[in-house]
């Protein structure tokens, strides 16, 4: 008899303790694994990495992650013309530039007239379009003031362009307006 009840006992307490335990397990593991994994970003980062791809980013990434995930830059790598700092968006292509070197003239050019094609002169009066004022951007063809307002205010929201093509988004830029500047324009 003694036996039984001691039996009796121990299924009773073991079936409290199985309830007890499998209450408190289940919210907490069907909390976190809903909550504990962040979002990924899948972002293209091309020009001067070691290894240029498509890398996987944890959501709030910034530039400088995406270039890490790249093998880090390579020594020909223009990192004075990017923002490291930048947050990256879900499917951004990011174009790391080389530094420039002189090109050799065009066919035809003599090089007589005391200009250089590519000279630091000429780098330098580029308009940088992720920097640029609503006057340094007045000044490149086909963009009036009005042009330069909305360039700076798609910047604004849009954030910063990650390659000169990308001037195309603003509404009232096209093709042949494009064209016109993209010799004048760097980020």
């Amino acid at each position: 008899m003694l036996v039984l009840l001691v039996l009796v006992l121990a299924v009773i307490g073991g079936m409290v303790y199985g309830f007890e335990t499998k209450d408190a397990v289940e919210p907490l593991a069907a909390g976190t694994a809903e909550q504990g994994e962040p979002a990924r970003l899948a972002v293209y980062v091309t020009g001067a990495v070691n290894k240029p791809g498509v890398v996987s980013l944890v959501e709030g990434a910034r530039i400088a992650d995406a270039v890490n995930a790249c093998g880090g830059l390579l020594p020909t790598a223009d990192a004075e013309k990017i923002n490291m700092a930048q947050p990256v968006k879900d499917g951004a292509q990011i174009r790391v530039p080389e530094k420039q070197s002189m090109p050799a003239l065009p066919a035809g050019k003599s090089g007589t007239d005391g200009k250089t094609a590519g000279s630091a002169a000429g780098q330098r009066d580029r308009v940088n379009i992720n920097t640029a004022d609503e006057k340094a951007l007045d000044s490149l063809p086909g963009i009036g003031p009005a042009m330069a307002k909305r360039i700076i205010e798609y910047r604004e929201t849009q954030g910063a362009f990650q390659s000169i093509e990308d001037l195309q988004n603003v509404k009232g830029i096209g093709k042949a307006k494009f064209e016109k500047m993209k010799d004048k324009i760097c980020i």
